[in-house]
């Protein structure tokens, strides 16, 4: 049986993942590794030499542990999956690639919006990086922070947050072709009711990429 292991850096993550898990990955176990600090650091002094070390870490013990397939679930962290995929004992994978490639197929004007700034460079770099791929110059990405969103989800107030990244979906979709949510946190936001334009979130697009990639079926 083939074997996942997630790592997140929010403890809200895991729950919110494994119903689609369980849709889209039948068949396979699965184990979760949350490490808070990752984010704490890279929010603080972006991703250091540390924070890549010990991302490094975290895949040598999944693939000890007999994972077979490592996916990190955090936009902020994501390049070190890139770096780490070429040098890895086990394929690692980011959650947000396959959302940023599904953007770029739809329009050549994509919003990015976040709730954090740490996630903002990374999440742009390969948002950028797959619109230039796809459009050239005609492509145009900007990158907004919906502020006090994550200051609300981090005092419970779920309502706050959604209200917030909402209101961010709606600004942008004055001028872009497609919203793009940079954490999996926003996913449910971004759902919610009928939006005049796409909205992309990482969980469901990275998970049904993985599953393509492990060539399963339901």
């Amino acid at each position: 049986m083939t074997t996942l292991a997630l790592l997140s850096t929010a403890p809200s993550v895991p729950a919110a993942l494994d119903p689609l898990v369980t849709e889209l990955l039948q068949g396979i176990d699965r184990f979760h590794l949350v490490d808070e600090t990752l984010l704490r650091t890279a929010r603080a002094d972006g991703v250091t030499d540390a924070v890549a070390a010990r991302i490094a870490a975290h895949v040598d013990h999944a693939a000890a542990s007999g994972a077979d397939v490592f996916l990190v679930t955090c936009s902020s962290i994501g390049e070190v999956a890139d770096a780490l995929a070429e040098v890895a004992p086990i394929p690692v994978r980011r959650i947000d690639r396959p959302m940023a490639v599904e953007a770029a197929t739809i329009a050549e004007h994509i919003a990015v919006l976040a709730t954090l700034s740490s996630t903002l460079g990374p999440t742009m770099r390969l948002v950028e990086g797959e619109a230039r791929r796809r459009h050239g110059a005609a492509a145009r990405v900007e990158a907004t922070v919906c502020d006090g969103a994550f200051e609300a989800l981090q005092s419970g107030d779920v309502d706050a947050h959604d209200a917030a990244v909402a209101a961010a979906i709606r600004q942008a979709a004055g001028w872009a072709g497609v919203v793009v949510l940079a954490q999996a946190s926003m996913a449910r936001a971004g759902g919610a009711g009928r939006r005049a334009v796409p909205v992309l979130s990482s969980p469901r697009s990275g998970i049904a990429q993985l599953r393509a990639d492990l060539s399963l079926t339901t």
